[in-house]
């Protein structure tokens, strides 16, 4: 069987759960990634009374789930909170707006959330870390070696104990690799992986985006961390093949503006090789979801969903069991 497609639900937060489903179902979608957001998954109210109603709803309408999502909680684990934290995060994690309170109940609400998960009879949680070091990116003043290792450390010391809690669980926390996190390239995912002792509990969401405008070698990523590659988004970006006015960091301008180095589009209609992707996703035994993670500041959000949905099933391919060659031997 191909891969089943899914849509991750973080972009359509301001409609229902039931609303969501009936377009995903008629979008062509297999199944849904839901974001924890929104009323799609509420972890402080994810008994498994709740936690069965969620499943009877996707059933109702034939969608398969594999993951749950926590990009904006799990963005506090590590980030040094400021107001834009405040507009993401539950008022109950966010508190007081100390910081190191913060940290501490957004990591209490990850492990919550690998706990909603295991009720929901998944195993894959779906997130960022966040990162003390981030803002060291661009090193002047000069960022020490010494600088970064301590970041690697406080990475370490707040996600082993997650960890943890997920593999006495038996569910996986999977890292988008991302601007912004701990890890954004191969060089930094490898690091992040040493830093928790490769930890059993702890892969990685794979999204091509954010490695096609950084120059990262996106196809190289899938080969490099074959056995860690817990799930998959499905989007798409551009760059400008010619110098511009504003660079790879984004100039300070919004997602969408036109003289951006780079903008993420519908999938199918930006830079990705998907078909070099689905061959090294074959290569490596992946059978997860294909999960469409729908961005393009420029295009109906339904319209796009619905192509997108359209154009991974037809690039999808099941892998050969048999060489094309085989039967030229007598």
């Amino acid at each position: 069987m191909k891969r089943p497609v899914t849509i991750y639900t973080g972009q359509w937060a301001d409609l229902s759960l039931e609303t969501m489903a009936q377009k995903a179902k008629s979008f062509g979608y297999d199944g849904l990634e839901l974001c924890c957001w929104g009323d799609h998954i509420e972890v402080d109210k994810a008994d498994q009374r709740y936690c069965d109603a969620k499943l009877e709803l996707l059933k109702k309408y034939g969608l398969q789930f594999f993951a749950i999502s926590t990009h904006l909680v799990s963005q506090a684990v590590c980030d040094n909170p400021d107001i834009r934290h405040k507009a993401i995060l539950p008022d109950y994690i966010w508190g007081d707006g100390d910081a190191e309170g913060i940290r501490q109940r957004a990591a209490a609400e990850i492990i919550k959330t690998g706990e909603t998960a295991k009720r929901l009879g998944i195993k894959t949680v779906i997130g960022f870390t966040g990162s003390s070091i981030w803002p060291f990116l661009y090193s002047f003043p000069a960022v020490s070696q010494e600088m970064i290792e301590d970041g690697y450390k406080d990475f370490a010391r707040r996600w082993k104990p997650i960890l943890d809690a997920y593999q006495k669980l038996g569910v996986r926390y999977a890292l988008e690799v991302h601007p912004t996190e701990i890890a954004f390239d191969i060089e930094t995912a490898k690091r992040a992986l040493k830093a928790v002792d490769y930890h059993p509990a702890f892969g990685f969401n794979y999204d091509p985006s954010h490695f096609g405008y950084q120059g990262v070698d996106y196809v190289r990523f899938i080969y490099e961390f074959s056995d860690r590659i817990f799930h998959v988004h499905m989007k798409d970006v551009t760059w400008n093949d010619q110098p511009g006015t504003v660079g790879v960091f984004g100039g300070h301008v919004d997602f969408g503006d036109n003289r951006r180095y780079w903008n993420f589009r519908s999938v199918g209609r930006g830079k990705i090789d998907f078909e070099r992707i689905i061959r090294a996703l074959n290569d490596i035994g992946y059978a997860g979801p294909l999960s469409v993670e729908w961005e393009d500041s420029a295009m109906d959000r339904e319209m796009g969903a619905a192509e997108s949905c359209e154009y991974v099933k037809k690039i999808d391919f099941q892998p050969s069991a048999l060489a094309f060659d085989a039967v030229f031997n007598k």
